[in-house]
């Protein structure tokens, strides 16, 4: 699901005049303008699954994406830029399908910074024109692959300081974290992806992944997904503001 109008973003050089000098005051999965709940009031929950892309990212979690399909489960995929590259075939189906919305999840998967910090070993964008680029090269292709702009953005690692937040958000995105972390970057086995993802409240956003098919993800989700619907708690799409 995606938007069929919007506004056109500022080009790379406003982007650099307009955030240049910027020092950024806060780092992490939770930097202000970062959204990781969904909208108040909501009843549902939103189910959504990081496909990184590049060396060790470029797998498929097929069980998974077919056992969304056999149950109607709605979902959102965010898709790295080179993920697109190594299966076009695929994202192509899952832009298609009613069933998923499709989220930016960066170009060459970096945290997204002005300063070049670092998460989990990996070195983030290091300037605005950095930051402009992991956003909008892989928004274009998205573009082309979806047919409209995509709406939200997740960065490598979901770690981003406040300036590159406002960034992507005068770009036009939102940038959108969690508040369940369903599958510990796809290292979880089954009965914890299980535990973590039953446990969900209204509100919450799950992280998981597509990209990953010899972890515990599609097991523990599939396990998972009857005990939600039991709750009442129907996964949806995103819809922020």
């Amino acid at each position: 699901m995606t938007r069929t109008h919007a506004p056109t973003p500022p080009g790379k050089d406003s982007i650099v005049a307009a955030f240049k000098g910027r020092i950024p005051r806060q780092w992490g999965l939770e930097a202000p303008g970062t959204v990781n709940k969904l909208s108040a009031g909501s009843r549902g929950i939103a189910l959504t699954f990081d496909c990184c892309g590049g060396p060790g990212g470029n797998g498929v979690d097929q069980e998974l994406i077919d056992t969304l399909r056999r149950t109607r489960t709605r979902a959102t995929f965010f898709l790295n830029f080179r993920w697109i590259q190594a299966h076009p075939k695929l994202a192509r189906s899952l832009a298609g399908n009613p069933l998923f919305e499709i989220g930016n999840h960066g170009t060459r998967h970096v945290p997204l910074s002005v300063t070049g910090r670092s998460a989990y070993g990996i070195r983030g964008t290091a300037s605005p024109a950095e930051v402009y680029d992991e956003v909008m090269v892989n928004q274009q292709a998205l573009r082309r692959l979806t047919g409209a702009p995509t709406r939200y953005f997740r960065p490598g690692t979901a770690y981003l300081d406040d300036v590159s937040v406002a960034i992507v958000r005068r770009l036009g995105l939102i940038p959108v974290s969690f508040s369940i972390n369903g599958d510990g970057g796809a290292t979880y086995p089954a009965p914890v992806v299980y535990g973590e993802v039953a446990a969900a409240k209204p509100g919450d956003i799950i992280i998981a992944h597509a990209n990953q098919a010899q972890g515990g993800t599609a097991a523990g989700v599939a396990r998972a997904l009857p005990v939600l619907k039991a709750a009442g708690l129907k996964p949806g799409w995103l819809n922020l503001v």
